[in-house]
C-alpha cells in the first residue's frame, strides 16, 4: 500500500493520517526523549530515523500500520496510533504513542478506538492484542479502557512484556465496553471536563 493509498480516519476531533516527512521531527523529539523508555529508547538519531522509515514501510509490507493523530482544527500532530506486527511479532497489534505534551486529553483512546474499529470493520480482523512493558502503567490503563485483558496464556515478544488482548468485534458490538469509551471519549471533548485521577495516555 501506497502512502498515498494510506485510508484517512475522522474522529469528533483528531484526524489519522499516514506518516509523513513533515511529521517526523515530533517522531524523532520523543523516540529520543525518556517518553520512549517503554519502547526500546531513548533512540538515537539513527535509531530514531531507521524506526520511523520502518512505520511507513510496514504500510507497504503488511497493508495497514500506524496513524499520526492530527487536530482536526489546527492540524497539530499528538501522536501515533494504529496496527503494528513487524517481524518476530507472534499476533497483529493495536499499538500507540502520544507526545509527552499531548498527553492527558484523550487522544490516545479517541484515536485507538478509531484504529480498532477500522481494522475491524474494514480489514476483517478478529480480534488483536497490545504487547506492553510491565512498569508501563499509563499504557497498561488505556488497555484496560479499551476492553483488553491481560492474557498470561499468550506468547509474548521477548519474555518481558505483557499481553493484553481486545475484544473480539462480535464482544464489542452493541457492549457495555464500547458504549463506555464513547462516552468517556465525549467527557473528553467537553471543553469542561477536567479528570482528576483518571488514567492518563
Amino acid at each position: 500500500m501506497s502512502l498515498q493509498n494510506i485510508p484517512t480516519i475522522e474522529t469528533n476531533r483528531l484526524v489519522l493520517r499516514g506518516p509523513e516527512a513533515s511529521d517526523y521531527p515530533n517522531f524523532k523529539a520523543t523516540f529520543s526523549s525518556y517518553r520512549a523508555r517503554f519502547m526500546g529508547g531513548p533512540l538515537n538519531t539513527y535509531e530514531a530515523w531507521m524506526l520511523y522509515a520502518a512505520e511507513i514501510g510496514h504500510w507497504q509490507i503488511h497493508g495497514f500500520g500506524m496513524w499520526m493523530i492530527h487536530d482536526k482544527i489546527t492540524d497539530e500532530t499528538y501522536g501515533m496510533a494504529g496496527g503494528w506486527m513487524p517481524a518476530g511479532w507472534p499476533e497483529k497489534e493495536i499499538a500507540w504513542i502520544i507526545w509527552p505534551d499531548a498527553a492527558g486529553h484523550g487522544y490516545a483512546l479517541e484515536a485507538t478506538h478509531a484504529a480498532r474499529s477500522y481494522y475491524y470493520a474494514q480489514q476483517g480482523w478478529d480480534g488483536a492484542v497490545s504487547y506492553i512493558d510491565p512498569k508501563n502503567l499509563d499504557s497498561i490503563r488505556l488497555a484496560e479502557r479499551l476492553g483488553a485483558t491481560k492474557d498470561k496464556s499468550a506468547k509474548t515478544i521477548d519474555g518481558n512484556d505483557a499481553v493484553y488482548r481486545h475484544p473480539t468485534p462480535a464482544a464489542l458490538k452493541d457492549s457495555q465496553i464500547a458504549h463506555g469509551i464513547e462516552m468517556e471519549i465525549s467527557h473528553y471533548a467537553d471543553p469542561l471536563f477536567k479528570p482528576k485521577g483518571w488514567a492518563i495516555d
